[in-house]
């Protein structure tokens, strides 16, 4: 990559100006995007202005601001060059992995691993990359643990990026099948009756691990593979009595099985399998009187070694800006309760 960053010297009525050069003027146009969208994305973010001249970005605004803009448009840039998309996914992740490196000895070092990509995960449809330091902890974790946990809120990518985890390793001919499950517990309402077959019956519950699936796979490889058994998707109840070998297994909203349930799926795990709980333990469905699992495999195997547990938080929310602020707001208020 060639970028020079040049600093002119500072004026008593103008505020200073960094410039950087990027060589390759179609990659600058992607880098700006359409409508310089990409460039407000992260003036907005920064409290940067960035005016395009030539083949030249300004960058207008404190020092601070600067440095962190030059790093992401950089960042972004090196991206541009190894011949990926910059999305505004990219960007933000770009720019809360600059955030956070900053605020620790080697300000480069976690760039440097988002330059070179080392935690995407790839699969048919897409490359997957984490966007927050706990993302990418996740991720490592998922790719070293046989079991691994995964708790925080709604948005969080906890489900997504370990179905993603499992289409890669099952691509890559690591396991032999894909197992996705659930509780099919009504989150606060009664449904009553569905009609049709067993799966007519189930599917809505399932419907977001489906929703995942098509994202990394073909519609029609997804429809083959389970055909095929390679891919299951199926109630929590439906585990009991197998043994899962070989394969990826997926239980999501895990806060909604109930000791017994949790205890039954873990004691699942056959050789050559990797498996992994997420949930949210503010979500819990279950009845009034009746114990999460998730809460009580939280407390019985956070020792044991071989098993990870990965916590999210609001800051690690990838969904609309106002999640976030919409589970803040709920913490807080179930703090005041307390």
């Amino acid at each position: 990559m060639a970028i020079s960053a040049l600093t002119p010297p500072p004026t008593t009525d103008a505020p200073s100006e960094v410039f950087l050069e990027f060589p390759d003027n179609r990659l600058l146009i992607d880098l700006c995007g359409e409508f310089d969208r990409n460039l407000a994305q992260v003036e907005n973010a920064l409290g940067l202005q960035i005016l395009r001249r030539g083949n030249n970005l300004a960058l207008v605004g404190e020092p601070e601001a600067q440095t962190k803009g030059a790093e992401v448009l950089q960042a972004l840039y090196t991206r541009l060059e190894a011949g990926r998309a910059v999305t505004p996914g990219d960007i933000d992740g770009a720019l809360r992995l600059q955030s956070a490196a900053a605020a620790q000895d080697g300000v480069g070092d976690q760039l440097e691993m988002f330059k070179r990509g080392e935690y995407e995960i790839r699969t048919r449809k897409k490359t997957v990359e984490p966007r927050t330091d706990a993302q990418k902890a996740y991720v490592e974790a998922l790719f070293k643990n046989e079991l691994s946990f995964g708790i925080g809120p709604a948005g969080t990518g906890k489900t997504y990026l370990a179905v993603a985890a499992g289409v890669s390793m099952f691509i890559n001919g690591n396991v032999e099948k894909i197992i996705l499950s659930r509780p099919a517990v009504e989150a606060g309402e009664r449904l009553g009756f569905l009609p049709g077959d067993m799966k007519d019956k189930v599917d809505p519950y399932m419907q977001p691990l489906y929703d995942a699936l098509n994202d990394f796979l073909p519609g029609k490889q997804v429809a083959k593979l389970m055909e095929e058994k390679k891919i299951e998707i199926a109630p929590l109840a439906f585990m009991r009595g197998r043994t899962l070998s070989n394969a990826f297994v997926v239980l999501d909203e895990a806060q909604n099985a109930t000791t017994m349930q949790m205890k039954m799926f873990l004691t699942r795990l056959g050789e050559g399998s990797r498996m992994v709980i997420t949930g949210d333990r503010s979500q819990v469905d279950l009845p009034r009187g009746v114990k999460s699992g998730l809460r009580d495999a939280e407390s019985l195997l956070k020792q044991i070694k071989g098993i990870s547990f990965s916590y999210f938080t609001a800051a690690d929310v990838v969904r609309h800006p106002l999640v976030a602020r919409i589970i803040e707001a709920y913490d807080a208020a179930d703090g005041q309760a307390d």
